[in-house]
């Protein structure tokens, strides 16, 4: 069993990164510059900003953190993304999801414009993502390939389920596993809820990707020998003997599966740190003008 560590391979890129950004510097041009909206002070959504923060300096970009309250009206934030997108010093940016529950998601990331769409949530990058053209990625996904390429794991014919339907993790990287290419070419089948059988899926995957939210979900009887399994699950379980008095782990039972497989990845330090790297990848493409010229 290795563990696809997922801290290694995003310093890997930041390094590479970081490299890059200062031949463009040393050029006279620029940094890259990512900037994040926050609204409220959800304790994740803090720590998930303040990580982004914290890579684009690592990679040598610049960022913007725009703080508001939880009281903020949807006309008011909508006005703070119309200045982001006119803005031309500023290649990318994400508005921190969840959003309080008077402001609707939908219509926010409708607002941004998809040649700032860092996230790679607006319906024209996922369109075009679904039909093979240039386009932003979800970052978690995104980092999902980065880090099956980084390993060389085979995806060529092999069988994929993917746990989960969300339009974040689910159903575009089965999309991408699909596709044409490395890595893909596989052959995905995406389970839910609603899947009756699960685990007949599961046990004849030669990869799992669990994204469900579900604390240990994956069991050992679930899992074939030396399947590749990346663990895209983040819950806490109280823990009395952490400062935070919790821990954090995934969907899948990593003590009771991790002897069964060929690849896995930890809960935390494996997909985390790859969909932070990866929302770096897309500012520089961004920054380029890559995907829309």
């Amino acid at each position: 069993m290795q563990l696809l560590d997922g801290l290694l391979v995003s310093k890997s890129i930041k390094t590479d990164l970081l490299s890059k950004v200062r031949l463009v510097t040393e050029s006279g041009r620029r940094a890259p510059h990512l900037a994040a909206v926050l609204v409220g002070d959800n304790p994740a959504s803090a720590s998930y900003i303040k990580n982004k923060i914290k890579s684009c300096a690592e990679a040598g970009y610049e960022s913007t953190l725009i703080h508001k309250p939880s009281t903020i009206t949807e006309s008011e934030l909508l006005e703070i993304i119309l200045a982001l997108n006119e803005n031309d010093e500023i290649d990318g940016f994400i508005v921190q999801l969840p959003l309080p529950r008077h402001i609707n998601d939908q219509t926010i990331l409708l607002a941004i414009d998809p040649k700032k769409d860092v996230d790679g949530f607006h319906p024209m990058n996922v369109g075009r993502m679904v039909i093979g053209l240039p386009s932003y990625v979800p970052a978690t996904p995104l980092g999902i390939l980065k880090m099956i390429e980084h390993y060389k794991i085979p995806t060529d014919g092999k069988k994929v389920v993917v746990l989960g339907r969300s339009n974040i993790v689910g159903t575009p990287v089965s999309i991408l596993l699909s596709r044409k290419g490395y890595p893909g070419n596989a052959t995905v089948t995406l389970c839910h809820s609603r899947t009756v059988g699960l685990a007949d899926y599961t046990r004849a995957a030669d990869m799992i990707i669990a994204a469900l939210g579900a604390t240990h979900f994956v069991k050992e009887d679930m899992v074939k020998e030396g399947a590749v399994i990346i663990d895209v699950g983040m819950n806490s379980l109280p823990d009395v003997n952490t400062r935070k008095g919790y821990r954090l782990v995934g969907d899948v039972d990593f003590e009771n599966v991790a002897q069964k497989c060929s690849y896995i990845t930890p809960v935390p330090g494996g997909v985390g740190p790859m969909t932070v790297c990866a929302l770096m990848i897309n500012t520089w493409d961004a920054y380029h003008h890559t995907i829309y010229g």
